[in-house]
């Protein structure tokens, strides 16, 4: 099984993706007072107004909202809104200063909503952030081919502030031997979530067990998203941790290190081993280990690439964060952002 045949062709997609890019660029003119300095293509937007630079971004929770709906669990899921949007907002350098979210519901479901709001409250405690403001509505209409009663979408933005210009983390800086350090992911996070339902939830209810796992299938897959804000912000202000690239591993998994610079290539040698939840997909949908690397964060959710002889002092602040990581692999030669991953002695390219 691919996620190509699931229904979801990341090249369409990201086809469509650059053509919109294309056309919202000619808004960057509209700016009287300030500049535009980096618009459509990385993790966040960047506006510089009066030497300040302010990073924005916005993201959903995608099809994960429908495992929420078959659990009729919902307090979880506003954890994964902000994790999907603050974790975005450090990936430039930027330190998640305001939050606002938008949810829209079928019907004016008071535990619901309180639900929600519970895990968004949660999530923007872990992140530091405050939410500031936010929309809900009412759309019985647009709703109503969904059967389940408390049908909803959820969807945040985040508003960053970069402190310094030399605090600004973009990839150009990558370079050969860079090191890579991977975080450990707490499971699925937010992505990928249509080829796992399609390959999980045609073969098991959501209240089965698995035989290795003390979790249910529906647990595994409603875990939260983890929040890297606090340890990374930590990197961000360290004076002898220059930092050359983060990357939060979202979709489309660890071909995204394009995005932060592909004048170069990446090497994947130390991956950790994938938790339950990535075997067990792996193995029920028969998918090949090339398309599961590039399909789902198989245990890391972010990267950090920096030079070799701050590795020490990196991993040293992540740890007491109390999050797993480790040295993943590194930068080789100068190339075109291709990926190289070693998997039980075969090497792949994502």
């Amino acid at each position: 099984m691919t996620y190509k045949g699931t229904g979801l062709d990341i090249k369409k997609v990201n086809r469509a993706q650059n053509s919109i890019g294309r056309i919202i660029s000619s808004s960057h003119s509209f700016l009287n007072h300030g500049r535009v300095l980096s618009g459509f293509g990385h993790y966040a937007g960047l506006i510089e107004v009066d030497g300040k630079i302010f990073a924005l971004h916005t993201d959903g929770v995608g099809t994960k909202l429908i495992v929420s709906q078959m659990m009729d669990r919902f307090d979880t899921v506003g954890i994964d809104c902000v994790a999907m949007n603050v974790n975005d907002i450090i990936c430039v350098g930027a330190i998640p200063t305001g939050f606002v979210d938008y949810i829209a519901v079928k019907v004016p479901d008071s535990t619901l909503l309180r639900n929600i709001a519970t895990g968004l409250v949660k999530g923007a405690k872990d992140a530091n952030v405050p939410i500031v403001g936010g929309e809900t509505a009412v759309i019985p209409d647009l709703l109503a081919d969904h059967n389940h009663a408390r049908t909803f979408d959820l969807v945040g933005m985040a508003f960053g502030i970069v402190r310094t210009k030399n605090k600004l983390t973009m990839g150009n800086k990558i370079k050969e031997a860079d090191a890579i350090i991977g975080i450990g992911s707490s499971g699925l996070h937010s992505n990928g979530y249509t080829l796992a339902r399609k390959v999980l939830l045609s073969r098991y209810s959501i209240t089965d067990f698995m035989s290795d796992a003390n979790q249910t299938i529906g647990e595994m897959m409603l875990t939260p998203t983890r929040i890297y804000v606090r340890p990374v912000i930590k990197l961000i202000e360290k004076v002898n941790i220059p930092l050359h690239g983060l990357l939060h591993v979202t979709g489309g998994s660890f071909t995204k290190f394009s995005r932060l610079n592909s004048t170069v290539n990446y090497r994947l040698d130390n991956l950790p081993i994938p938790l339950d939840i990535f075997k067990i997909i792996q193995k029920e949908g028969h998918i090949q280990t090339r398309e599961m690397y590039r399909t789902f964060n198989m245990g890391i959710g972010f990267c950090v690439v920096l030079p070799q002889s701050a590795v020490d002092d990196a991993i040293d602040i992540i740890e007491k964060h109390g999050m797993p990581c480790t040295c993943v692999g590194h930068v080789v030669g100068h190339g075109s952002g291709e990926v190289q991953i070693r998997i039980r002695g075969r090497n792949l390219t994502l």
